[in-house]
């Protein structure tokens, strides 16, 4: 047998990238193809090993005797044989083979191994959970029990709801990314049961909920959880706007855990980039916003920022669970032993100290025109209130949004158009640099100046429509003023009651240009020789006077009649 055995194209740990793997009697070694840090796994660490059929071929599943798992995926099955006697040979154990079930029924056995939670249908593993990619843990439902997965970036850590250092690099290797599984679990069992042992070789053990039992020993086996003598301090019942509940806080060296009926939260301090304490403008409350990347994940929700809420006049007594040694070591100068403070200014001062991250507060120089820091107004329909930091905006509570100045590359003040209240309020729309905006509405009008003031002193480009619109407005009305004041000129000329009427209307019975049957004194037409024709001008008179007369009768009968007015 040689010395050494080489296989090419093997992928370590679901890796993007392959390279060449090599097994020798000291241990093995696996190296990427482009170029980067080599891996090596001395032959006394290597514990058990596994061959099953995977993803880009074989896998060997290496089990360490550090309770670490390693796989190694992309062999061909001819490979079997010479791998075995490797194992065999050189590392003192068997390559298991192990068959999967491919039934693909949602429901099984779950058992807690050594290294990794498996799945198991008619006693054959569908899959496995290795507990270095579970990075929280949660009851969701009276029989529901959500798993989160450590999800990274390059193979690196992120702190993630509480993602520990070497957690979620198997995950972060491939394009799509799994960050949730839920398992229903009814009814009760004992501990040796959940475990995977023989359910009566005892007895006397006491039944348990079996989705409580799954839970607590998942935190156990995936080392979520810390022990409560770690704990530096604590605080309980604290309000938080986002996400909503109330949560104990408990602060540990490298992380602080959110504790709620519901939900758990573990937060490593590195994933805290902004620690911001603003007084809210009620001066009752203040509030403590951490921003945090990557945003804290509850199911398909994400959340960028924490929004604790304290009240002002709430003070506490508090000695921290810390040697001495450490306070005047490695705390010296951000800790204190013993606090009695208001608790808002104690909690700050303790994630101050152990985040080691700067307390962001509101800028100096801009108030409301009530002297306060905080101006009321909303994004869309939530209500909220906007802070203006030395380097950034800020919305609190929902949603919780920052804005740096730097990226902002205009503000534009504008009146809310058609609004009840358009003389009382304004908005304002910050244009991003990228692209995009924010608006900010129902701003009261008297604090239109003071803002006007801040951006222009921080150097920021401001668009003031309000004005512009206030010039127009006033222009119109004196239009409408001067348009008016002719009105009233021609209404006040004399009234003659009808005879301005009589000028203008045409009298319709009188024709101007008929011509008359009777002659007249005055006509021309008028003959005065006393001849015995005028006897017959008169009788034919009379005879067509008859006529008309009888014609209007008739039209008169042919009219209709008008209706009578009943009381």
């Amino acid at each position: 047998m040689a010395a050494i055995e080489s296989f090419d194209n093997i992928y370590l740990d679901l890796s993007k990238e392959h390279g060449k793997c090599r097994f020798a009697e000291t241990g093995l070694g696996w190296k990427p193809v482009g170029g980067g840090d080599t891996f090596t796994l001395d032959q006394g660490n290597i514990g058990g090993a596994q061959w099953s059929r995977a993803a880009k071929g074989y896998e060997i599943k290496i089990l360490q005797r550090n309770s670490g798992i390693i796989q190694l995926d992309g062999f061909q099955q001819e490979d079997y044989e010479r791998l075995n006697k490797v194992f065999k040979n050189w590392y003192s154990t068997n390559l298991e083979s192990k068959e999967h079930s491919l039934r693909g029924w949602n429901w099984g056995k779950a058992e807690f191994g050594k290294a990794e939670l498996t799945f198991n249908v008619q006693n054959r593993p569908a899959f496995e959970i290795p507990y270095s990619e579970i990075s929280n843990t949660n009851l969701a439902g009276r029989n529901e029990i959500a798993v989160e997965f450590a999800v990274g970036e390059g193979g690196k850590s992120n702190g993630q709801n509480g993602a520990t250092p070497g957690k979620g690099k198997k995950a972060s290797a491939g394009k799509d990314q799994m960050v949730e599984m839920r398992f229903y679990i009814p009814g009760t069992t004992t501990r040796k049961e959940a475990e995977g042992g023989d359910a009566g070789s005892d007895a006397d053990e006491e039944e348990k909920n079996a989705v409580t039992l799954f839970y607590d020993t998942l935190i156990e086996k995936a080392e979520i959880g810390e022990s409560a003598g770690d704990t530096i301090a604590t605080f309980l019942d604290v309000l938080h706007l986002t996400p909503r509940g109330r949560f104990d806080i408990d602060m540990y060296d490298t992380s602080f855990r959110l504790r709620g009926k519901t939900y758990d939260y573990k937060i490593q301090y590195e994933a805290i980039k902004k620690f911001m304490v603003l007084p809210k403008p009620d001066e009752v409350h203040y509030l403590l916003c951490i921003g945090l990347d990557p945003p804290l994940r509850q199911g398909q929700t994400r959340y960028p920022f924490l929004v604790m809420q304290f009240k002002t006049d709430e003070e506490v007594t508090l000695d921290l669970n810390l040697p001495e040694e450490d306070l005047n070591e490695k705390y010296k100068g951000k800790l204190e032993p013993h606090y009695e403070q208001p608790l808002h200014s104690v909690v700050a001062q303790i994630f101050r100290g152990l985040a080691g991250k700067k307390i962001l507060s509101p800028a100096k120089n801009f108030q409301t025109h009530r002297a306060q820091s905080g101006i009321k107004c909303s994004i869309k329909a939530s209500e909220g209130f906007l802070y203006c930091l030395e380097k950034a905006f800020m919305f609190v509570p929902k949603p919780a949004t920052y804005i740096s100045y730097d990226q902002t590359q205009s503000i534009t003040f504008s009146r809310v158009g058609g609004a009840v209240s358009a003389l009382s309020t304004f908005d304002i729309t910050v244009h991003m640099k990228g692209g995009g905006n924010s608006q900010f509405s129902n701003i009261n009008r008297e604090d239109l100046k003071g803002l006007e003031d801040f951006f222009k002193y921080k150097g920021l480009r401001v668009k003031n429509e309000i004005d512009e619109d206030a010039n127009m407005l006033a222009a119109a009305m004196r239009a409408e003023d001067m348009a008016s004041s002719d009105e009233e000129v021609v209404q006040n000329k004399a009234d003659r009651g009808s005879a301005d009427e009589d000028e203008e209307s045409v009298d319709e019975d009188f024709q101007a240009d008929s011509d008359s049957d009777v002659a007249e004194e005055y006509d021309s037409n008028h003959e005065s020789d006393g001849s015995g024709s005028g006897e017959s001008d008169v009788d034919n008179e009379v005879d067509d006077e008859d006529e008309e007369m009888e014609d209007a009768e008739e039209e008169e009968e042919e009219r209709p009649k008008k209706k009578k007015k009943t009381g």
